[in-house]
């Protein structure tokens, strides 16, 4: 029987979108508007003293509270650290924010990016968010952050008599490399280890990654690895440009990589 995971830290929901400036004054609180109106406080690694002290800062502002409930973060995708013959990939931490954030920002990267938050704080709040540390892998070459990619592990669509089956049987996988290193074969050599993993260790049976059809050096990182063009879509997805850009869709089988 699975365990449930481990509290880590605290969520506070309080009515309002409460203003940064007050907001500071509650101490190491990360801060999200809600588009109901309301807004969340949380922290990774807050205790009883400091919720205590956050309850009271509330009060003493006048803010209403609407919950407070442990805050329980999904396992990571990545079980275990991985070493290839330059890199090491990891999980991600809440602390790793900073160092994506360096080239995250650039324009270069921006461009292709599905959100991109405005400021550092943004980022750090974004990057913590449950689902999405525990889907982040850091790569770092010589104890350096160089990129951070995505593993997120589904479901495979299946009829309604075969659901157990097709559970966590599918992966997709995302990248973002610091430009300052790319060129030079790391992109490809994380991406290899990553599917390695996927299809030695973790049950998965097929890969996919999408893009834009403009982002070319990321298909054709797909199509070094193996992958094979599945779909091409035209005009899918509106781009912050304001245009409608293509994109495509690549995907390997466990079955096609050991053939090759």
């Amino acid at each position: 029987m699975s365990q449930p995971c481990p509290a880590d830290g605290y969520l506070v929901r309080v009515a309002g979108h409460l203003d940064e400036n007050r907001a500071s004054r509650l101490g190491a609180w990360s801060l999200r508007h809600d588009p109901d109106g309301t807004t969340t406080l949380s922290s990774n690694a807050a205790d009883q003293s400091s919720v205590h002290g956050l309850l009271t800062g509330l009060r003493d502002l006048g803010v209403e509270l609407l919950s407070l409930h442990p805050r329980h973060n999904p396992p990571s995708t990545l079980p275990r650290i991985i070493e290839t013959q330059r890199l090491v990939l990891r999980p991600a931490v809440p602390g790793d924010a900073d160092a994506t954030w360096s080239y995250r920002r650039l324009a270069e990267v921006g461009a292709w990016l599905p959100t991109l938050p405005a400021t550092l704080e943004a980022c750090r709040v974004s990057f913590s968010e449950p689902d999405r540390l525990a889907r982040t892998v850091i790569v770092e070459r010589e104890q350096r952050v160089i990129g951070d990619f995505m593993l997120r592990i589904e479901d495979a669509w299946s009829q309604a008599e075969a659901p157990i089956e097709a559970r966590g049987r599918q992966a997709e996988l995302g990248w973002v490399l610091d430009p300052a290193h790319t060129g030079q074969g790391y992109a490809t050599e994380a991406v290899l280890a990553l599917i390695n993993e996927c299809f030695a260790n973790l049950s998965i049976r097929r890969v996919t990654a999408t893009c834009f059809l403009a982002n070319e050096a990321s298909w054709r990182l797909m199509e070094r690895v193996g992958m094979r063009r599945e779909q091409h879509a035209v005009r899918e997805s509106l781009h912050r440009s304001g245009h409608w850009l293509d994109t495509v869709t690549y995907a390997l089988l466990a079955d096609e990589a050991t053939q090759t």
